[in-house]
């Protein structure tokens, strides 16, 4: 595999990085080319992971939903890396699959609810600069999820814009993980994000 990223892997060693390699290993199937990118700044690379664990045990917004808003602000930013990632989590966690593919094209799509549109739409807003949340995405979603799943949902877009957006700067990109369990490719979105009007 020819190196793809703006910063060149390095060796991943020492006792964390052997554990690191292993749970990557049993996780995904391989050890990803970017923990050899991230591992040249090992403090700054756990504490991404860290909180990145400590995200994925919130538990005030539906799993479905947390996934399509992670995987909408990921599509919306361009990050190939954490839709492919999202997509093959999807599958590991039994969440549905199906939709979880659609979710590049979601405006086009038609197996979507009202409120995962909602969320979705949410999502992406929160990732273009400057944001395009409106107090009516806001009030609805807030009706909808309650104050602790808006603010859960909010939070898991704004650490996907962080993690999304240095991937695509670093030059990280999708190594394929749902290939490698037999899942179908996700789709190219139809459009580029559009904003609310």
């Amino acid at each position: 595999m020819t190196s793809t990223t703006r910063v060149p892997e390095t060796e991943i060693t020492g006792l964390y990085g052997a554990l690191l390699k292993t749970m990557a290993r049993r996780m995904l199937g391989k050890v990803p080319e970017s923990t050899g990118v991230m591992w040249h700044h090992r403090t700054a690379f756990k504490d991404m992971m860290g909180f990145g664990r400590k995200v994925e045990k919130w538990d005030a917004l539906d799993p479905q939903l947390a996934s399509y808003a992670s995987m909408a602000a990921a599509g919306a930013i361009g990050c190939s890396f954490c839709l492919d990632l999202h997509y093959f989590m999807s599958h590991n966690k039994g969440l549905d699959e199906a939709k979880a593919r659609e979710v590049p094209r979601w405006r086009e799509s038609d197996v979507f609810t009202p409120l995962e549109r909602r969320v979705m739409e949410y999502a992406e807003a929160m990732c273009q600069t400057p944001l395009a949340v409106t107090d009516e995405m806001s009030a609805a979603l807030l009706d909808e999820l309650g104050p602790a799943g808006l603010i859960e949902l909010t939070g898991r877009v704004g650490t996907m814009n962080l993690t999304a957006r240095a991937n695509v700067a670093l030059g990280i990109r999708s190594e394929e993980f749902a290939e490698s369990c037999g899942l179908p490719p996700l789709p190219q979105p139809v459009q580029d994000v559009v904003s609310p009007a």
